[in-house]
Order: C-alpha cells, then sequence, then structure tokens
C-alpha cells in the first residue's frame, strides 16, 4: 500500500464512524487527514522525480562508461578488430614512413630507443639512462 493509499484508507475511517468535525478533537482529526492527504501528494511527486532522476542518470552514467572505453581502453584498437596490432599507438602516425626511422638498443639499460634521420647514429646519448654509445644500428 502506498502512503497515499493508507491516507485514503484513514479518511474513510473517518467517515464510516461517523466522526463528529464540530468538537475539538474531530476537527484536530480532521485538521490532521488533510494534512497527511497533501504530504502524501508531495511524497509520490518527489518519488517520481526521483525515479526519473535516477533514469537519467544511468543514461548518463552508461554514456561516460562507452566514453571511458574509447579514451582509457588502451588494449583495444581503434581501427581495426586486432587488439593486438601497433597502428594506434601513440608513436604511430600514417605520415611517416618506417625508413625514416631505426632503432638501437642502449649497452647499459638494454631500453630501445628510436630514432629517426635527423639523429647521427655515431653518437646517441639514451634517453633513459644517459649512456652515450655509437654504432649499434638494430634495422
Amino acid at each position: 500500500m502506498t502512503v497515499t493509499e493508507k491516507v485514503a484508507y484513514l479518511k474513510g475511517l473517518m467517515e464510516g464512524m461517523n466522526f463528529d468535525t464540530t468538537t475539538n478533537e474531530g476537527k484536530i482529526l480532521k485538521a490532521i487527514c488533510e494534512i497527511l492527504d497533501d504530504m502524501s501528494v508531495d511524497i509520490e511527486d518527489m518519488n517520481q522525480e526521483v525515479s526519473t532522476l535516477n533514469d537519467y542518470i544511468e543514461e548518463i552514467d552508461e554514456d561516460l562508461g562507452d566514453l571511458e572505453e574509447l579514451i582509457y581502453d588502451e588494449d583495444d584498437c581503434c581501427c581495426c578488430d586486432d587488439d593486438d596490432c601497433d597502428c594506434c599507438d601513440e608513436d604511430y602516425d600514417d605520415d611517416f614512413d618506417d625508413d625514416q626511422f631505426f632503432e638501437v638498443t642502449c649497452p647499459n639499460c638494454q631500453e630501445k630507443v628510436v630514432l629517426d634521420d635527423s639523429i647521427d647514429p655515431s653518437r646517441v646519448i639514451c634517453p633513459n639512462c644517459g649512456t652515450e654509445f655509437s654504432d649499434i644500428i638494430d634495422k
């Protein structure tokens, strides 16, 4: 039973019992029933609004989840079905030809460093550990 139904039942009981609403006690009981009726209508309206807001929040949450998946899910590829492809890496760019880059391995920290043609391979400084090395090219 909803609050509105309970208040309607209470008002029906009062009418069925033939309360004298001209006495002090009857006036108080009638006023209390009217206040309860108003409150039950307000509560029902608020419950409807809360339900509507909850539906809206769920939609926003789903949309946010979709956005988070697009932005933060680094395992999924954005342009193909292969989750292990390298086409969506931050370093990947369609404008560059793979022949413009070469990879060297630091002899000190074993970090792989990708360089372009503008870097002199005879004098490379590792950005990871700062070690200078030369002529170690892995193509």
